[in-house]
């Protein structure tokens, strides 16, 4: 059927392409809220259900594995259908979570829910800057999509505010049985179920975007790819974008093997480990564990998840430099200073607590230091990275790859986390951490390109270029 859309009414709007990008952003947002949430639920549920070390990392880690079921379909599922019914499949599978967490009846219940919510999460953090990477413009492509970590970092500090309060106000004046089980006398339920608003609201707004122009052009829909370059850069801009996609040579091969040839080995290998990398060197630890780290530092529990407020927003601060900076500096710069500045952090941190410097603020502060340097280069960049280096046929899927590597890092981060702690100490679990950091120094040096300012289809082609220039010699 001929597409009978007119779009030479369309015009550039800067002002749609930040709400369209803002909008798949608030998938980053359930991401960033259902990763902290649970740190303040942790001790709570566990003395709820009498959970041992194993079933307290299963509670954390659970949802991750869901993530990494979601992460495996949501590849395929949005080069067939498109990234929009993909990202509201996630809304709708993150709110059942939460109001499933709210009201479950038992331990296994619970479980099952944060599964659900899960494979809602795992399938928006692969699909969400995945659009906001074929959405943008490359002048704006670092920045836009360092917004979907910008809405992270807020869902994280909006987490830990949320558990503060939660916890420092539980109310005992309520009358009706199910309120005062759920903000009193199991004030975790009211923690995980308020996730059920930001999900509700990411749906809702997901029915206004329009889908990915790329995914469109891959289709044969190149009108309504059209209407929306031109509305998002521009009548030219959008010629230049749609000529280039058509000058790709292998446009229509839409199989993962493509990926795996000679040509993009480097692409697939830092699509596997830069994100893998940016879970183990142990941010999450500090996210999901925080207020236990914290108390092992000397700190109440109140007082430690007021402790977590400041990292998270120390997060969201540090992010806002990515954002001004990516599309200036580059990528390249950014992940030299700040993985280099984490390793440095965590040795100390590690060091601290070997030698027992735990009353005073030297731990947390080095922590901060910590985040701050994750937050502007490993958080943001990561994700910028993975969604520019693969071929436009099968960037879906190895997104879903790459986003995969990203939650088993994470899965295993939750999961050894309460045993390392118990097991190794505060101090050989940190150093630990620092050693697994220190390889995206190498990979930053060796393998990853400078992106900042390249086309989506440039970074192709450069692989090609590449590939030619240093492939033996016969």
């Amino acid at each position: 059927m001929i597409d009978t859309i007119n779009y030479t009414g369309a015009k550039k709007s800067t002002t749609y392409l930040y709400l369209v990008c803002l909008v798949a952003a608030l998938g980053g947002f359930l991401f960033g809220f259902d990763t902290a949430v649970i740190s303040g639920t942790v001790s709570l549920v566990k003395k709820d259900f009498s959970l041992t070390a194993v079933s307290e990392g299963w509670f954390v880690s659970c949802a991750l594995l869901g993530c990494i079921i979601g992460v495996s379909f949501s590849g395929k599922l949005s080069d067939k259908y498109g990234r929009k019914i993909v990202l509201i499949l996630s809304a709708v599978l993150f709110l059942a979570s939460a109001l499933g967490c709210m009201l479950t009846n038992s331990f296994t219940e619970l479980i099952i829910f944060r599964l659900i919510g899960g494979l809602g999460i795992g399938v928006a953090s692969m699909v969400s800057p995945l659009y906001i990477s074929e959405f943008s413009p490359s002048r704006y492509r670092g920045m836009m999509v360092s917004l979907y970590q910008l809405a992270l970092t807020i869902g994280i500090v909006l987490a830990y505010f949320s558990n503060a309060y939660l916890a420092n106000h539980v109310n005992d004046s309520y009358s009706l049985g199910l309120l005062q089980n759920i903000f009193s006398a199991e004030v975790w339920r009211a923690m995980l179920g308020l996730g059920a608003l930001p999900a509700a609201i990411f749906l809702l707004s997901l029915f206004m975007v329009p889908e990915s122009p790329r995914w469109l052009l891959l289709k044969g829909e190149e009108q309504k790819a059209r209407t929306i370059l031109i509305k998002i850069d521009g009548e030219a801009a959008a010629a230049n974008e749609i000529k280039a996609f058509k000058d790709q040579d292998d446009a229509d091969n839409t199989s993962l093997k493509e990926l795996f040839k000679p040509v993009y080995r480097k692409a697939l290998w830092i699509g596997l480990l830069l994100p893998f990398l940016s879970q183990v060197c142990g941010i999450n630890a500090v996210i999901y564990y925080g207020p236990r780290i914290l108390e092992q530092a000397g700190f109440t529990l109140n007082n430690a998840l007021g402790g977590q407020v400041t990292i998270g927003l120390v997060n969201v601060v540090f992010t806002f430099v990515a954002i001004f900076t990516i599309d200036k500096w580059g990528r390249k710069p950014l992940l030299y200073a700040g993985v280099g500045g984490a390793v440095l952090s965590l040795l100390i941190i590690g060091a601290l607590f070997a030698l027992g410097v735990t009353s005073g603020p030297w731990i947390l502060i080095f922590i901060l230091a910590f985040i701050a340097c994750f937050a502007f280069s490993f958080g943001p960049v990561c994700w910028v990275v993975v969604g520019e280096i693969f071929p436009n046929a099968v960037r879906g899927k190895a997104m879903a790859l790459a986003t995969l590597s990203l939650w088993i890092g994470n899965f295993l981060v939750g999961q050894l986390t309460p045993v390392m702690l118990e097991s190794l100490g505060s101090s050989w679990t940190f150093w630990l951490f620092a050693l697994c950091c220190s390889p995206a120094l190498w990979i930053t040096w060796k393998l990853i390109p400078e992106t900042k300012g390249r086309s989506l289809e440039n970074i192709e082609r450069y692989w090609k270029e590449d590939y030619h220039l240093n492939r033996p010699k016969l």
